[in-house]
């Protein structure tokens, strides 16, 4: 069933100012969410997150289930652990509902955050229709903009031939190995999925791409020695740099690989390969290295596979091993590439709903990260990711989310509901 132009005006009308109304119940939600310092890592305080947005679900009577999210034992390393935060907390991913039948709109959202500059960042600061936080755009702002989309949809009466599923993860900020991926891989994650949405900070686009990747950290091994005997020590830190200079080489041919992608304004459509993003090694200046690491972050293109890339830049390390270099590696993250057209209906649906609610008609961009839609993606699901909050503030020390902003993408993520599922 297709609404008239009439019907659709109407609904906006009174979904905008049903959700207009709530907007401050809305910012004071945020504020207790903000309030709650979700780092990952380490992994702290993800429980008391997980009770109060199960509260405020079950408050406006949604079904509502906890998930436990554990590891693949195939990214179960010590170094891994180390990376995650462990021991950290249980991982716990919340599954609501709302609605009947069996089609589903996959509504997506993580309630980790990245550690804060500052603990003031989890005392929320008002600023007018600015609310500043760790975690307002990314993505606790979303989150609450999910809620009262369908908090708006049951107060004005909308009939929904299907249901909306909210999943709310922890782990995303680390790769999703105990949130998404778990979810993935025992089959609780998109079931009878015809779409899904999540509320990343978009800056205003809709994100419908994104690159994978393969994120390793490599150790050099050498031996001690005291800077007066160094002939008697083996230099790790030399032996790093040769290393270095063989993933320089796969560098300069990777990044001449262009993406076919729509990339945002400053961004690069050539393939990625960040070396040294962190390294360290040794003990004291005047003592040889017996040791030192480094990582390699490779960020892959749609166009390209995962395991192919993943398979080159393995076969580098090895031929140093070959060549008598003493290392090892550890994966710290891997992650396909995911891609939806925008000519999918959903596509169409939401952006004609962003200018609705907007005015302004969304351009439709790859993500420059890993994006949780991949796991959507892979199951044929068209996955889309647009929020209220902005990237160039998401991860700094001056995070905020505006709350107009927050009103609209639930207004947006209504209507589409609302016609996907009509």
């Amino acid at each position: 069933m297709t609404s008239s132009p009439h019907e659709t005006a109407d609904a906006t009308h009174a979904l905008v100012q049903w959700l207009r109304s709530r907007q401050e119940e809305a910012a004071q939600l945020l504020q207790e969410l903000i309030a709650i310092p979700t780092e990952n890592p380490p992994g702290a305080n993800l429980l008391a997150c997980v009770d109060l947005l199960e509260g405020q679900l079950q408050d406006s009577g949604l079904r509502c289930v906890r998930v436990a999210c554990k590891r693949s034992d195939t990214l179960d390393s010590g170094a891994q652990r180390a990376r995650l935060g462990e021991p950290g907390e249980d991982r716990v991913a919340l599954l609501a509902e709302y609605g009947e039948e069996s089609r589903t709109l996959h509504f997506h959202g993580h309630y980790d955050v990245v550690p804060a500059q500052s603990h003031d960042q989890f005392h929320p600061v008002r600023k007018g229709r600015f609310l500043f936080g760790r975690g307002a755009c990314d993505m606790k702002g979303g989150i609450v903009s999910m809620l009262y989309a369908i908090r708006a949809l049951q107060a004005t009466g909308a009939r929904l031939n299907g249901k909306i599923a909210l999943t709310l993860v922890p782990d995303e900020e680390t790769g999703g190995a105990r949130g998404s991926a778990s979810l993935a891989r025992n089959g609780q994650l998109g079931r009878a999925g015809i779409g899904m949405l999540t509320a990343e900070p978009t800056s205003g686009v809709v994100w419908n791409a994104n690159r994978g990747a393969i994120t390793l950290r490599v150790t050099v091994f050498g031996k001690s020695a005291h800077v007066g005997l160094q002939h008697r020590g083996e230099n790790a830190f030399e032996s790093m740099h040769e290393v270095v200079k063989r993933a320089q080489q796969l560098k300069r041919e990777v990044e001449a690989r262009n993406t076919n992608c729509n990339v945002g304004g400053g961004q690069t459509h050539n393939s990625i390969l960040l070396i040294g993003g962190q390294s360290a090694g040794g003990t004291n200046f005047n003592v040889v290295p017996d040791k030192c690491w480094f990582t390699i972050d490779r960020r892959v293109n749609p166009e390209e596979n995962l395991a192919e890339e993943k398979s080159r830049l393995v076969e580098v390390l090895e031929r140093c091993k070959r060549e008598g270099v003493p290392l090892e590696w550890t994966i710290l993250q891997e992650g396909e590439s995911g891609t939806s057209s925008e000519g999918e209906p959903l596509a169409k649906v939401l952006g004609r709903n962003v200018q609705a609610v907007t005015g302004a008609a969304p351009a439709f961009e790859m993500c420059p990260g890993l994006l949780e839609t991949r796991f959507y993606a892979a199951m044929g699901m068209p996955s889309y990711a647009y929020g209220p909050g902005l990237l160039s503030v998401a991860h700094g020390p001056d995070e905020y989310v505006d709350l107009d902003r927050v009103t609209e993408c639930a207004a947006i993520y209504a209507l589409t509901a609302l016609d996907v599922l009509s």
